[in-house]
């Protein structure tokens, strides 16, 4: 059947999500209102998500049911963690370690994106999750650092220019590497000179 909507569907509820209300994880988009914990039902956002295939979840959640098990790994420093999980249907065995993982993944493509595949921001280094991701000179960066590498203006796509892996204004990419000269906005002759 042909979609005859306007964007992709939910992940959670597999209604159609349109640009303004999308939120994106593991290449799968959600409402902001269904960008839940599957297990304790928190809202999320990119700091707080953590994927698991095609499951999220809140980052306490995903450690009680993925996380290590046994002494030292509880809530503090060298306690047992006696929360087994069921109140938020996580289903996990006490003292029993985590079941073995098949060597070979069922879907590599997704593992390899998940394991191998972090984008990381050009300017701050740190991790940039879909939620916060803005492509620019190919490369993706969190909205906070998607900047002129120059005068620190806030970019759009229709005013960021790139040379080298840098992100610029079009007026500082105009005066730094664009033509100079009477004419092209650039300095004087004159004022050339005074600056030397």
């Amino acid at each position: 059947m042909p979609n005859w909507g306007g964007g992709a569907k939910c992940g959670a509820c597999e209604k159609t999500v349109y640009h303004a209300e999308e939120i994106q994880c593991n290449g799968r988009s959600f409402h902001k209102t269904c960008f839940l914990c599957m297990a304790c039902r928190k809202a999320l956002d990119s700091t707080t998500v953590a994927a698991h295939e095609s499951e999220i979840y809140c980052k306490t959640c995903y450690g009680r049911k993925y996380g290590p098990k046994g002494i030292g790994f509880g809530q503090g420093a060298g306690c047992l963690s006696t929360d087994t999980g069921d109140h938020l249907g996580l289903n996990l065995q006490q003292g029993s370690p985590k079941p073995a993982r098949p060597s070979t993944p069922t879907n590599p493509s997704k593992f390899a994106k998940m394991m191998v595949d972090v984008d990381k921001c050009p300017r701050c280094g740190k991790s940039v999750y879909a939620a916060e991701k803005i492509m620019g000179g190919g490369k993706p960066w969190h909205k906070t650092c998607f900047r002129c590498a120059i005068c620190g203006k806030s970019l759009e796509s229709t005013n960021v220019t790139d040379k080298d892996g840098e992100l610029y204004c079009k007026v500082c990419y105009a005066k730094n590497f664009g033509p100079k000269g009477i004419g092209f906005g650039g300095l004087t002759q004159v004022e050339k000179k005074e600056c030397e």
